[in-house]
């Protein structure tokens, strides 16, 4: 039996949406964070001693990193065709996107999120001023900015097909999407953005999707006086609101 150890609001999100795509069985192992610095408790790292999720255990092995154990569930498992053959040119976009995620997409989001949180730390007085001034600063003169570029460029080439890898869905898609949602969770996609904003609506009409988001929770922490942006509603179809059962913690 698959394992995945997932914790609220991090990249295990991926991993339960991809085996929702793949349909296959697996267990799912919580981890709860600490109320105070947002980390992972201790229950965690007696899985993996850097103490993160995701972390996959199968067949007597122990996986870390999204991206790694994508790839080891799109080897040992893919019977949807979640990733392009390859010697295609699909693959090559594939391929780019797999690493653009983490590599420049994230770090960008993350120092947003560092930088506001710092903005709105508790620090002496006087100072307090000086520290909002200098993150607020360093937001508007080059996080910001670099960060909307990305977002262009993004926008730019989901109006190609709609998504990351040619004319289908794959799994650069869980990867760039979980991303984006991440993003736009933070209130950092501008409306313009309108390509994708209609690929963040084409992955929450998933099933697969909506059964993890049921399974997973919050996909984003929350900042000091904000929330989670809120997801378009998703309609049922009426016959499969009849039929429909409420999600184990197994499948």
């Amino acid at each position: 039996m698959i394992t995945l150890h997932h914790l609220e609001a991090s990249r295990s999100f991926r991993i339960i949406w991809l085996l929702e795509e793949l349909e296959l069985s697996y267990q799912i192992e919580r981890h709860e964070r600490h109320p105070e610095t947002m980390r992972a408790q201790s229950s965690l790292k007696a899985i993996h001693p850097l103490g993160k999720a995701p972390v996959l255990c199968d067949n007597g092995f122990t996986l870390i990193e999204s991206g790694a154990i994508i790839e080891y569930l799109l080897n040992r498992y893919d019977n949807r065709g979640l990733r392009p053959p390859v010697c295609s040119e699909d693959y090559l976009r594939y391929s780019q996107w797999m690493h653009f995620a983490e590599g420049s997409l994230m770090p960008s989001g993350l120092l947003s999120l560092v930088l506001s949180k710092m903005a709105n730390a508790r620090v002496p007085f006087f100072a307090r001023s000086i520290v909002k001034k200098t993150v607020n600063s360093t937001l508007d003169s080059f996080v910001i900015p670099d960060l909307n570029v990305k977002l262009d460029y993004l926008d730019t080439e989901l109006g190609n097909t709609g998504w990351f890898c040619g004319s289908h869905f794959s799994a650069a898609d869980i990867q760039m999407g979980f991303a984006l949602q991440v993003l736009h969770g933070r209130g950092l996609v501008a409306d313009n953005l309108l390509n994708i904003k209609a690929f963040l609506e084409a992955i929450r009409l998933r099933p697969a999707y909506q059964r993890a988001k049921e399974k997973a929770g919050l996909l984003t922490l929350s900042l000091p006086g904000k929330n989670e942006s809120p997801e378009p509603t998703v309609a049922q179809p009426a016959e499969e609101a009849a039929t429909s059962v409420p999600a184990d913690e197994t499948r």
